[in-house]
């Protein structure tokens, strides 16, 4: 992608938003930035799709989704890379390699941390076990206890990074596995509520870890009109706090920009998706005051 180009798409639908219910009208140039960057039901698309493939024709593909990685990161190094579930399951590649070149892939793209949807189950427990060594990057997800699995101890609640002194609290959430996934596939994998675990896991983030920034690693879905009251991420925004971005998966969400949703303090959080199969790149930088008020803009990068 020309760098014009990527300037121009990187600029549409962009809007500095206050977050933690304060403006932005302070921060300046020399305010610190976070830059979080994600994808979310890639589903084994390691190649651009072709230039007969109708809508999505031309679009996607692992090296150019490098290529803009690298660059963001070039401009920022204080950068995080999230993933937000389903890698697998959609391609060839992953009916004959199982998950290993995925894995492998993001691995080399330096992804931080990626939580778990229900399609990474596909190959049962077992298999996504199988993989594991050839992720040099942290699965997270505070609501599947994996006590009594194969993959117990492999998977964390939740990770704390740190980036130019801004301490960065992700933690992951998966969707109810009964009914969408075979129970001989996940085993004894336990589901716990979302929405309650994340009211946990934000006070532990914000009052035992202090971190300044907190993010959600979603793969319960953005909204469901036939099922108000079914867990997602909007209805998550709405009943917790302290969380400041809810990055998420599962229902395929194309959004050129994040939904705003006032928290249960009436603070502003911040919900993006960006759709599936690797077409696009999400983009959210923080900017971060002397005393750690922060601010947000967000879009939505065509790959």
């Amino acid at each position: 992608m020309k760098r014009r180009e990527f300037i121009q798409q990187t600029a549409v639908a962009s809007t500095l938003i206050g977050l933690g219910g304060l403006g932005f009208q302070s921060f300046s140039r020399n305010d610190k930035k976070i830059t979080i960057l994600h994808t979310n039901d890639v589903h084994s698309h390691i190649d651009p799709f072709g230039p007969e493939d109708g809508l999505n024709a031309n679009k996607g593909g692992v090296a150019r989704r490098a290529s803009l990685v690298e660059s963001i990161r070039n401009e920022n190094p204080n950068t995080l890379l999230l993933d937000a579930g389903d890698m697998f399951q959609g391609t060839p590649y992953f009916n004959y390699f199982g998950g290993e070149l995925e894995f492998k892939l993001m691995s080399m793209l330096k992804y931080d941390a990626a939580t778990i949807g229900n399609h990474d189950f596909d190959n049962g427990i077992d298999g996504l076990f199988a993989q594991l060594p050839h992720a040099n990057f942290d699965f997270i997800s505070a609501n599947y206890d994996f006590s009594n699995t194969i993959m117990d101890n492999h998977v964390k609640p939740y990770r704390v990074f740190e980036r130019d002194g801004i301490k960065i609290g992700v933690f992951g959430l998966g969707i109810k596995l009964d009914g969408l996934v075979d129970k001989r596939m996940y085993k004894e994998t336990v589901y716990l509520d979302p929405i309650e675990v994340a009211q946990d896991m934000s006070r532990i983030l914000k009052e035992e870890e202090r971190c300044d920034l907190i993010i959600c690693l979603s793969h319960i879905g953005y909204h469901y009109k036939n099922a108000a009251d079914k867990p997602s991420d909007l209805n998550l925004a709405k009943a917790t706090k302290n969380i400041d971005l809810i990055i998420g998966g599962h229902t395929h969400t194309f959004l050129k920009k994040p939904t705003v949703v006032k928290n249960i303090e009436d603070k502003n959080v911040l919900v993006n998706q960006v759709g599936c199969y690797g077409i696009n790149l999400g983009r959210i930088d923080f900017y971060f005051d002397s005393d750690k008020n922060k601010a947000a803009n967000g879009t939505t990068i065509l790959v």
